[in-house]
């Protein structure tokens, strides 16, 4: 089990764990995740998602939609004004009439949006207008989302030669127009609804009992040709770029209809509405409209008003009759415009996602601000691209290529690497702390790691406590002793004092050569206190620890001399930015300095100036006399504690193990 807690340890900390990788491994890693995570989130959310896909994605069209008027194909509709002059339904003479007036007018093909499920009176009419017009096509309606059973009229006009192995859209139910008009070419209008409500994409074919049934698009074709082959067969797709299938019609050699995996059309937003012509179909009727308008043109005919319920929402407009999406089907069938998504899209999406890989991996190694302000930036400026890339390719090429995925991935990837990055950042700012504050007290260590350098003076005088320590024959011993135990005997004197000073509450200032200097906040008597317990705990440390029993031959044993004092000083940094120097100026640190000089000619280990002193008189200190002391004009009284007793030196087998490397002096 202890052999698992080490890795235990790295999953409750993850961050650490990374941070603690090769920079380059780590970032790599964080992308790995986030391409985890978005495909987790793909999974969970892939509905949602696939809406905002589709809906901005649909930019491509919109943003730039073709203006110029459709001339090829024209509506007819059964809008408001018409029904305002003839309630619905319209009987079949009526109907027969509207199909009449259209062929006058010069139509090659009439394309009804409207089914005739039920015999009615004035068939015979209808049929005949329709027989003797130059081309008919009706609707027929398999019903693909919906649990209803219902089979009316009679579906006809298959494809020969699609097998229903090889198409995905299949249903038991539908409405199609009676046995009557039986002679006349149809073609299906049940298009897929998304769940947004919203119309995108329309089967090729649909399969009921054993036969593919076509669009009323693909219907239109066929019955343009005039040619009595309605054979047609359905192909996979050959290379990255190619649709997932394709569909060839044996009367139109050479056309290529691409269809997605499902074998459905994608339909094409990129006109806009007004480019499309409308007629009102009661002016069909009476004779007021421009002849041009259906003169050798296919004419669409359908209902367009809101209370027929014949109405979807697209990208344009949240209301739209159905038959405008027929026309637009037909439209880009005959400028074989068909979106389409490309087989190798999957592939085509993860090399984009690694091109915005590398961007991320090179704005991450650039430290500082490029990291620090490039990533939250690409986090923007890389989903940005991924759906401007879409939009251009679906406006020039008509490839619909997606770019949620990719814009997910950067998304996430982005935000991995920034919070790594900064992750690092603070773990590299918070060692550099560690490392000034082993040599800098904690305050200016904390100033220096976390603001900018400046080149002005940042010092401010405070009322301090000041405790200076020398360790008196030093030099000599090291000038007889290899270097190498001198660092060694300077290290154990350093680590001692630091950690009794650090103990009552102070702080190394600086170790210089082989002393030291400490200090306390403020100059009462709680921090005159703790300085002068600070130094006998000191003298009796080093005293039992430290010094030898027997100095080397021919040197004074090592001594220890201290000085107190009290009073202002000024603390804080100067010099150049480039180059600055934490000083602790003023009186006070001379006259204790200069105390802690005299401790060798008074023969005290520790001496306390007159201003710490007097905090100090419950003590008993004892006054050594008045003292002109070194670089100074005014006397100073120098007070010692009473004299303690030291306790015995260890025994040689009891002194510290100072091992000495190889090297110095011989």
């Amino acid at each position: 089990m202890s052999s698992f807690a080490p890795l235990l340890q790295q999953f409750r900390h993850p961050l650490a764990f990374v941070t603690g990788l090769k920079p380059i491994a780590g970032r790599v890693l964080m992308l790995a995740v986030a391409a985890v995570v978005s495909v987790l989130l793909l999974l969970v959310f892939n509905a949602n998602l696939q809406t905002l896909e589709e809906r901005l994605g649909a930019l491509g069209w919109t943003l730039a939609s073709d203006q110029s008027a459709e001339q090829r194909i024209t509506l007819v509709t059964i809008d408001e004004k018409s029904l305002a002059r003839i309630s619905w339904p319209w009987s079949r003479e009526q109907m027969a009439a509207l199909v009449t007036a259209i062929d006058q007018a010069g139509a090659q093909l009439q394309l009804h949006d409207i089914v005739y499920t039920e015999p009615r009176e004035g068939d015979e009419a209808l049929l005949a207008a329709m027989t003797a017009a130059r081309g008919v096509v009706l609707a027929q309606v398999p019903v693909l989302q919906s649990d209803q059973s219902v089979q009316s009229g009679v579906m006809t006009h298959p494809l020969a030669g699609v097998s229903c192995d090889t198409v995905q859209s299949s249903t038991q139910s539908f409405l199609a127009p009676h046995s009557g008009f039986s002679a006349i070419p149809k073609g299906h209008i049940a298009p897929w609804v998304d769940r947004d409500g919203a119309i995108r994409t329309l089967p090729a074919t649909v399969c009921i009992e054993g036969a593919a049934y076509p669009a009323l698009a693909i219907s239109a074709l066929l019955e343009a040709t005039g040619s009595q082959n309605r054979s047609a067969v359905v192909e996979s797709g050959n290379g990255p770029f190619a649709p997932a299938r394709t569909l060839r019609l044996a009367a139109y050699p050479g056309l290529t209809i691409p269809l997605d995996a499902e074998g459905n059309l994608r339909i094409s937003y990129r006109s806009a509405p007004e480019s499309f012509q409308a007629v009102s179909a009661v002016d069909v009727l009476d004779g007021n409209f421009d002849p041009e308008l259906l003169d050798n043109t296919w004419v669409l005919v359908g209902a367009t008003a809101f209370g027929l319920g014949d109405i979807v929402p697209t990208p344009y407009n949240g209301a739209t009759p159905g038959v405008e999406l027929q026309a637009r089907i037909l439209a880009s069938v005959l400028d074989t415009a068909i979106p389409y998504t490309p087989r190798g899209a999957g592939a085509l999406l993860v090399l984009l996602g690694l091109g915005f890989s590398g961007v991320l991996i090179l704005l991450a190694a650039n430290r500082d601000r490029i990291s620090a302000y490039g990533l939250p930036i690409a986090a923007v400026v890389l989903p940005v691209l991924a759906l401007a890339l879409h939009i251009e390719l679906l406006a020039s090429f008509d490839i619909w290529l997606g770019w949620v995925h990719p814009a997910l991935y950067c998304l996430l990837a982005a935000s991995l690497l920034l919070l790594l990055e900064q992750s690092r950042v603070r773990q590299e700012r918070s060692r550099v702390y560690g490392n000034l504050n082993s040599y800098l007290p904690s305050d200016i260590a904390r100033e220096i790691a976390y603001s900018l350098p400046s080149s002005s003076i940042n010092a401010r005088r405070r009322d301090v406590t000041l405790l200076s320590a020398d360790l008196r024959n030093f030099a000599a011993f090291t000038e007889a002793r290899p270097p190498e135990e001198s660092a060694a005997v300077l290290h154990f004197f350093f680590s001692r004092a630091a950690h009794i000073i650090e103990h009552h509450g102070g702080r190394i200032h600086e170790f210089k050569g082989d002393g030291l200097l400490a200090v306390w906040d403020g100059n009462d008597t709680v921090a005159a206190e703790r300085a002068l317990r600070v130094a006998q705990e000191m003298l009796s440390a080093v005293h039992s620890d430290l010094l030898p029993l027997h100095p080397p031959a021919g040197l004074e044993p090592l001594a220890l001399g201290i000085g107190i004092e009290q009073g202002p000083a000024l603390i804080g940094s100067i010099g150049p930015a480039h180059r600055r120097s934490h000083a602790l100026l003023g009186d006070t640190v001379t006259i204790t300095l200069r105390i802690q000089e005299m401790t060798a000619e008074l023969a005290h280990p520790i001496l306390v100036g007159e201003c710490a002193a007097r905090q100090l008189n419950h003590l008993g200190l004892e006054s050594q006399g008045s003292y002109l002391l070194n670089g100074l004009r005014i006397p100073h009284t120098l007070f010692a504690p009473r004299v303690q007793e030291l306790p015995k030196r260890r025994s040689r087998a009891n002194q510290p193990d100072l091992k000495v490397v190889s090297g110095g002096r011989q």
